[in-house]
């Protein structure tokens, strides 16, 4: 067999056997996105009341399998006020809420602007929940009606940060993490939007995503983030005024629910296009480049019009690369990456450097692309710092096939054997998070709720191991 035969082969061998399903406790960074979640589910404000409710998103949420080469570089948060609520245009003001939210909330309306998935936001509603006394339910409200005319801005006020719109980048030193926080301060939508009704309705011809997580996704809703469309940032009214739909609880419920497989390409796409600079650029007056959501994208759209087949007969995971990196090349072609949940909203414009990116998609093949994961992605767990030299030393000399299997062999049986020794670590590193989380900032009984659920979201032993910890805090601390 051929070396570019054995490529081919290598890099899905190497992927399937260090890419696998594990617990989240394996992961620190799951670990202390449960702790910053707990730490900012407190008051931000001189009322008692008025909370923030954050909810853990990006790599952190949506993978499930333990990657050897995680590529995470930071954590994300999306954050809501339990006194602002958005609903559709049209809608009649709710009259009851979950208990999450305050006996006092602000109602925006959600309308359109002429740019799909883009909105504004309209004051339209007081609600004031209704006394014991009046009907005897706690979560019933009245809604008293603003004067139509005010719109919610989507400007963010905040200090020792950075803005990437629309997340607020806090760096390590200011956080108790060690990768830099990207915070999403949104409005809650607790219903499906319009602008996405007949996503739950559309026909699936291979039965992905199925009815239960279908449900599951609408029953979510969606929410509103506090950012203009790049091509009315400068405008003075839009640019201050325009919001966009978030999906990202959706997103979140529909890559867990993928197989295997599908995770694994996923990461490898996302770690292709950031390693070979095709994402998005930092500099605003550069064209736009290609971000983690138009790939999220195109594996979206994947999943639902591909067969199982595609996925699991014969698997080739850089085959599967390449076709899907020339599926968006053909986008790209035609000027029209569609939305996943809004259909008429296009995620390409002429501000995109299409011709570039679409040549360099086109031109990918198989041999290419196998040689480019070895040398970059294979190659590259070799500097782990736990990686033993004398696996290292195989790959100076890969110059046959042979070689190069007995070398990826290795790589894979080093990792295999050594799954315990990395769990064991993992666990050992989140205890001493949670141990330090709860002697650095006590729990108030409403972060605790918070710390526990996150906590379980990772693996149900650690809030076990979380209440052994807290109880000895408290019996620990001094009594004035």
């Amino acid at each position: 067999m051929s070396r570019e035969l054995v490529l081919h082969d290598t890099a899905t061998e190497f992927l399937l056997n260090t890419c696998r399903p594990c617990q989240r406790s394996k992961s620190k960074t799951s670990v202390r996105a449960a702790a910053l979640c707990s730490e900012r589910a407190t008051s931000l404000t001189n009322d008692v009341d008025i909370k923030f409710i954050p909810l853990a998103t990006g790599s952190v949420a949506e993978f499930y399998i333990e990657r050897i080469l995680p590529h995470v570089n930071d954590i994300d948060m999306m954050y809501h006020y339990n006194i602002h609520l958005a609903i559709p245009r049209g809608h009649p003001p709710p009259t009851q809420l979950p208990a999450e939210f305050h006996n006092y909330v602000q109602v925006v309306e959600i309308i359109d602007s002429h740019l799909p998935g883009y909105v504004y936001l309209e004051l339209r509603y007081l609600l004031i929940e209704c006394s014991d006394d009046d009907h005897g339910v706690d979560d019933n409200y009245n809604a008293i009606e603003y004067d139509r005319g005010l719109y919610a801005s989507n400007e963010t006020n905040v200090d020792l940060a950075e803005i990437h719109a629309p997340a607020i980048v806090t760096r390590p030193g200011i956080s108790s993490t060690l990768l830099p926080l990207d915070v999403v301060r949104c409005i809650r939508c607790l219903s499906w939007p319009p602008q996405a009704a007949d996503w739950p309705t559309r026909h699936r011809k291979y039965g992905w995503p199925d009815s239960t997580t279908l449900d599951r996704v609408v029953s979510n809703g969606c929410d509103v983030v506090g950012v203009a469309h790049h091509q009315c940032r400068q405008h003075e009214l839009m640019g201050m005024l325009q919001h966009r739909l978030s999906f990202s609880r959706a997103e979140i419920v529909l890559i867990n629910s993928w197989m295997p497989v599908q995770q694994i390409v996923y990461h490898m796409l996302r770690y292709f296009v950031k390693t070979t600079q095709l994402a998005d650029s930092t500099d605003n007056t550069a064209a736009r480049k290609l971000s983690n959501y138009h790939i999220k994208t195109l594996m979206f759209w994947a999943c639902e019009l591909k067969s199982r087949c595609w996925w699991t007969n014969d698997v080739n995971l850089v085959r599967m690369c390449v076709q899907l990196l020339h599926n968006l090349a053909e986008w790209l072609t035609a000027g029209w990456c569609q939305h996943y949940f809004i259909n008429n909203c296009n995620l390409v414009d002429d501000s995109f450097n299409v011709t570039n990116i679409r040549g360099q998609l086109m031109s990918l093949d198989q041999p290419w692309l196998s040689t480019w994961f070895e040398a970059n992605y294979i190659r590259a767990c070799l500097q782990l710092s736990d990686c033993p030299r004398n696996i290292s030393r195989l790959f100076d000399d890969v110059t046959t096939s042979m070689k190069l299997r007995n070398a990826v062999s290795a790589l894979v049986t080093w990792r295999r054997k050594s799954s315990d020794l990395h769990l064991w670590r993992a666990l050992d590193s989140a205890e001493s998070i949670i141990t330090s989380r709860l002697y650095r900032h006590p729990l108030s009984a409403r972060s605790c709720v918070w710390w526990m659920t996150e906590l379980t979201k990772v693996d149900s032993c650690l809030s076990v191991y979380s209440s052994s910890v807290s109880t000895c805090c408290v019996h620990n601390t001094p009594h004035h």
